[in-house]
């Protein structure tokens, strides 16, 4: 599914990032697609529409191997539209899907592992991912919808949501059948293999927390890092929690964040979404003092609303909107965004829930 990217940063530039994918900033300031572009002689981005939500595309990279033959990191939203830009794209650049090899996933999420299946049908090309995202694509209740749908209503449900309100935000079964339909891997890559991408050297990059398999891939012969949604450089990624994710993934990406920084800088970061840009470590830094200013904001939270659950203390939090306008989507995502950060607050004993099926939050004695 796709995901709100929420804790957006004041409009425009922001302090130590160097902004070097220029056409892709521009487009973003225009509200318009930005164009396929040819990064080095051997890589391209391929931008494919995001039909819902406020991220408008998704920046596949192409990359040529030699001898021919063509390998991609992420494949797009998967609607005929998407498949649309992507084939486009592929030819723009003198190839096409047939030539596709394999697929390099950065995470599960349907804007980016969406078109992998059609990929993969198209070309017979292999398609890669973490086993901890791959291994919630096969599961059984994923490859169901109608039981997908039912454990995320009962999940909203332990956070607080009244039954018929969480039913409503999830929608009918209908709307998760292309979810359930999603690329099952074919090669699971742990931290620190190198993809098999002949003429490339991607080392993977476990990096946890926006989902329980997010990887991230640094190129070491360029020094260019693919950071997927782990970094980006103007906006948070959403850090949530799911019925079926990590137990505190909040903390589990602020560990995955000091290790991406603590990097020797790359010569260029290429994110999914936005534009690329320079400055890594200082946007690691940014994104870290973001969350703990959330946490502040929430503990404050918590301690004027004791006894709350997470569904009813999102609504005391700043969003990017006023909170009335918060509804199916966007009001699940910041309900479980919500609930990640109360996590990670107990887990530094700032807070203690009661326990029980619908547990509620109080600060902890000082």
């Amino acid at each position: 599914m796709l995901p709100v990217l929420a804790g957006r940063t004041r409009p425009g530039r922001v302090p130590g990032v160097e902004i070097t994918g220029t056409a892709q900033h521009e487009a973003w300031r225009a509200r318009a697609l930005p164009p396929v572009e040819r990064l080095r002689e051997d890589l391209w981005s391929v931008p494919v529409a995001i039909p819902h939500g406020g991220l408008r595309y998704v920046s596949v990279y192409v990359l040529a191997l030699p001898g021919g033959g063509l390998g991609l990191i992420d494949a797009g939203w998967d609607d005929d539209e998407g498949w649309a830009a992507l084939t486009d794209g592929l030819a723009s650049l003198g190839g096409s899907v047939a030539d596709v090899r394999g697929v390099l996933v950065t995470h599960l999420h349907f804007d980016h592992l969406g078109l992998a299946e059609r990929v993969r049908e198209a070309s017979g090309a292999w398609v890669a991912m973490h086993p901890a995202d791959a291994s919630i694509v096969a599961s059984p209740e994923h490859r169901d919808p109608a039981l997908s749908t039912a454990a995320e209503v009962a999940f909203l449900v332990s956070l607080g949501a009244d039954p018929e309100e969480a039913t409503e935000d999830v929608g009918p079964v209908a709307h998760h059948a292309p979810f359930a339909r999603m690329a099952v891997a074919d090669r699971l890559l742990e931290d620190g293999d190198l993809a098999d991408l002949p003429g490339w050297r991607l080392r993977a990059l476990h990096t946890p927390g926006h989902t329980p398999g997010h990887l991230c891939f640094a190129e070491e012969r360029t020094g260019l890092f693919f950071s997927g949604d782990h970094v980006l450089p103007r906006i948070s990624p959403n850090i949530s929690t799911m019925h079926n994710g990590l137990a505190d993934p909040l903390r589990d990406f602020l560990g995955s964040l000091a290790a991406v920084g603590d990097r020797d800088e790359p010569a260029e970061v290429l994110p999914a979404h936005e534009w690329r840009f320079r400055g890594l470590a200082d946007r690691t830094r940014q994104l870290a003092e973001h969350h703990e200013h959330r946490l502040s904001e929430l503990l404050a939270a918590v301690r004027a609303h004791p006894g709350s659950t997470p569904w009813r203390l999102a609504a005391h939090l700043t969003w990017s909107r006023p909170w009335e306008q918060y509804e199916r989507r966007m009001r699940i995502f910041a309900v479980t965004e919500t609930d990640a950060h109360l996590r990670l607050l107990a887990s530094r004993g700032l807070v203690t829930g009661s326990g029980g099926a619908v547990p509620t939050w109080t600060a902890a004695a000082r």
